[in-house]
């Protein structure tokens, strides 16, 4: 049962909701400390493809041990569920950040994360066109909420100027990002989040690696020392926290918090990324987030908070009863 009734306060308590939040807040706070982490390194030298795929290929390697405990031999289910994990790992993960990447190359990266976190409003979009699960108001004002918090978190305030191109390629960054949550969501009590996990990241990992072979993706890395605020340090200790925090842990977490919170509040909390990989550039790279970013964080938790209200009129099977 995911719900117990405290008698002595005479209210419910849904314990999934709150083990999948602090899963989702887990997730964002790991996703936020990857930019931060992969600046150093991409101040050294190393290419951001270069970076983005030993970050997949190590969260996949360090996975892959609980993945296959969690599968416990049922080989077959990988071969049920090809078609979602090759849209979770090529769509989901690898092309969201390949997308992402090539966005801001074109244009600044205020207005290109903005437009990739506008996921959680393609995801609405998606639930009420696809399955006639039409958004109840508190889930729209909630977007609104949170889509003004990213662009005081964001700073957007100082007149970034919008490529074309590369506002078509942080839309489909955008897509991918909505993906990412979908599948998660919807292979539920089908595949265990660890497993999804683990297996996406190999899939996403194998993807880059191809596009790098063929010359998409440059790859180019460099073995001097990586510098932060806090002093420089050997190359390999910010690639090991990139690929076992902020991807191994980030994306199971975050798959796991998915199922537990449904597609459509699970990526309203992972808006908290953006809040979190300020506060890791303060202690990182020495850039003090200022009164918009924290103004902005308490626009994207008040959004949360309004959809989780507007979420129990949208009855999720493992929110049933047991």
């Amino acid at each position: 049962m995911t719900q117990v009734e405290d008698d002595s306060a005479g209210v419910r308590i849904d314990r999934g909701f709150n083990g999948g939040l602090v899963l989702a807040v887990l997730s964002a706070a790991s996703f936020g400390m990857a930019g931060p982490l992969a600046r150093g390194l991409l101040e050294a030298g190393w290419s951001p493809g270069a970076v983005v795929l030993a970050r997949l290929s190590i969260g996949a390697a360090a996975l892959s041990p609980f993945a296959i405990i969690a599968l416990r031999g049922r080989w077959g289910l990988l071969r049920t569920q090809l078609r979602p994990l090759l849209v979770y790992g090529a769509l989901g993960l690898a092309g969201t950040q390949f997308c992402y990447f090539s966005a801001v190359g074109t244009m600044d990266v205020a207005p290109a994360l903005l437009i990739e976190f506008t996921a959680p409003i393609a995801i609405v979009l998606w639930l009420w066109a696809r399955r006639g699960q039409r958004p109840q108001p508190l889930t729209l004002l909630g977007g609104g909420a949170a889509v003004l918090g990213l662009v005081l978190a964001l700073d957007l305030a100082s007149g970034a100027e919008v490529a074309w191109t590369g506002a078509l390629w942080a839309f489909a960054a955008m897509i991918g990002n909505a993906a990412y949550f979908l599948i998660a969501g919807e292979t539920e009590d089908v595949l265990p989040p660890i497993a999804l996990a683990g297996v996406g990241l190999a899939i996403a990992a194998a993807v880059l690696a191809a596009l790098g072979v063929i010359g998409i993706l440059p790859m180019h890395v460099n073995f001097a020392a990586a510098g932060y605020a806090v002093g420089a340090g050997p190359w390999w200790v910010p690639l090991l926290a990139l690929g076992l925090i902020s991807a191994a842990l980030a994306y199971a977490s975050g798959t796991a918090a998915i199922r537990r919170l449904g597609s459509r509040v699970g990526s309203f909390v992972a808006l908290l990324e953006v809040v979190a990989a300020a506060l890791f550039a303060w202690l990182l790279l020495d850039q003090l987030p200022g009164l918009s970013v924290l103004l902005g964080g308490l626009l994207i938790i008040t959004g949360v908070v309004l959809v989780r209200r507007a979420e129990p009129a949208q009855v999720r099977p493992s929110q049933s009863a047991c």
